[in-house]
C-alpha cells in the first residue's frame, strides 16, 4: 500500500531529515580532536629585538621585513587555516597548534588572533635560541582544557642556546594528552657533524617520555616537532625510540614510539635540493594505538597542502623567502595534522 502524504508535509519532513542529518554530523565531527605541527618559516615581528639576532627582519635589514610582508604572510597562514576548516575530513580549524620558527608571543598570537572566529588561547615560552626562533602553541578552549606546559633546555656541547623541548598538557573530553614539541638543531654546514646536537635533543624528548610513562604507563603522548633529522638517522630511530610497525610499538610497551609517516604515501614535507624530506614528524605512544579513550586510527596522519603552497611547477614549495629573495608565498614546510579518535 502507497501512503501519501500531504505536499505541505513535505518540506517539514525533509527539514526534520536534514536537521538529524545535521546533528549527527556535528556530534560526529565532535567526537575528533585536530592536532596541527608546521614549521611557518620565520614568523617573525618587523622590529629589532636586542637581546636576539633577528636584525635582518626588519625594515632596514637585508631581508628588508616590512609590515606588509608580515601581513601577506599572515593571510596564507589564515587561508590553509580555511582551507582546513573546510576540508570534508575536519571540517573545523585544528584545536591544538603548533608553529615552528615563531619569534615572540605577540606574532605568534597576533597571527592565530587574526584567523576568523578562530578563538584560540596561547602558551608561550621564549627559548634560547640566537636567532630568537621559538614554538608557539595554541589550543581551541571550546574543545579542549590546557593543564601546564614546561620547557626543557638542551645543552649543546659548544655552549650555544637552542629551542626547548615543552611538555604541554590538556584534557579532551576527560582524557589527559601530553604533547612534546621539538624544535632540533638544524643540519646546516654538514649533517653528520650537527648530528650531536639532534641526539641531545632527541635525549631530552625521551627522558621527558620516560618520566610521563613512569607516572602513567599509559598516558598518551604525541611526541612531535621539526626534528632536522629523517625518520632513519639515529636520533629518530635509536635515542627517540620511533618504529614504522604499529604491532611493534605495541608489542614493545613503553620502548618504542610509532611514528606516523608509516601511515601515509606522502614523499614529504620540506622540499631541498629537489627532493623531499620526511624530516617534521609525528610520533605516538603505544597507548594511542589502543582504540581506547583517545587513539589515532590508520588515516589520523596526514601533510596538509593547498594548490597554492606549491611554485608554478606544482613540484616545489612556494616559500617565503628563496635563497634570501622575497617570494611571498607560504612557507617552506607543509603542515602536518593528526586526527584523534575521542571515544567514551
Amino acid at each position: 500500500m502507497t501512503i501519501r502524504l500531504p505536499l505541505t508535509m513535505v518540506p517539514l519532513i525533509l527539514l526534520m531529515h536534514l536537521s538529524s542529518l545535521q546533528s549527527s554530523f556535528c556530534q560526529n565531527r565532535q567526537q575528533t580532536l585536530v592536532t596541527l605541527w608546521w614549521n611557518v618559516e620565520n614568523l617573525f615581528d618587523t622590529r629589532n629585538d636586542r637581546s636576539v639576532d633577528d636584525r635582518e627582519f626588519t625594515p632596514e635589514g637585508k631581508l628588508h621585513w616590512t609590515e606588509k610582508k608580515l601581513l601577506l604572510k599572515r593571510l596564507r597562514i589564515e587561508q590553509v587555516f580555511k582551507a582546513i576548516r573546510a576540508d570534508r575530513e575536519y571540517g573545523k580549524y585544528p584545536d591544538i597548534v603548533t608553529f615552528a620558527e615563531t619569534e615572540n608571543r605577540e606574532v605568534f598570537a597576533g597571527t592565530l588572533g587574526a584567523i576568523d572566529q578562530a578563538g584560540y588561547a596561547v602558551d608561550y615560552h621564549e627559548s634560547p635560541d640566537p636567532r630568537g626562533i621559538d614554538i608557539g602553541l595554541a589550543w581551541n578552549p571550546a574543545t579542549v582544557q590546557f593543564s601546564g606546559s614546561k620547557p626543557y633546555t638542551v645543552r649543546l656541547d659548544d655552549g650555544r642556546g637552542t629551542r626547548y623541548v615543552i611538555a604541554a598538557g590538556f584534557v579532551a573530553s576527560g582524557h589527559p594528552l601530553t604533547v612534546v614539541l621539538n624544535h632540533w638543531p638544524s643540519r646546516s654546514f654538514d649533517a653528520s657533524w650537527s648530528e650531536s646536537k639532534r641526539i641531545a635533543a632527541a635525549t631530552v624528548a625521551r627522558r621527558v617520555v620516560d618520566s610521563l610513562r613512569t607516572r602513567n604507563p599509559l598516558a598518551k603522548i604525541i611526541v612531535m616537532g621539526d626534528f632536522n633529522d629523517h625518520p632513519e638517522n639515529r636520533s629518530v630511530r635509536e635515542t627517540l625510540g620511533s618504529s614504522f610497525e604499529r604491532k611493534e610499538v605495541k608489542r614493545s610497551g613503553a620502548l618504542l614510539l610509532f611514528n606516523c609517516w608509516s601511515d601515509t604515501e606522502s614523499p614529504g614535507s620540506y622540499f631541498y635540493r629537489k627532493h623531499w624530506e620526511r624530516i617534521d614528524q609525528m610520533l605516538v605512544s603505544a597507548s594511542l594505538l589502543d582504540g581506547k579513550g583517545l587513539s589515532v586510527g590508520k588515516n589520523g596522519f596526514r601533510v596538509f597542502s593547498i594548490p597554492e603552497m606549491f611554485d608554478r611547477s606544482g613540484k616545489a614549495l612556494y616559500p617565503t623567502y628563496e635563497k634570501r629573495e622575497f617570494k611571498g608565498g607560504y612557507s617552506d614546510h607543509l603542515p602536518l595534522l593528526l586526527k584523534i579518535d575521542v571515544k567514551p
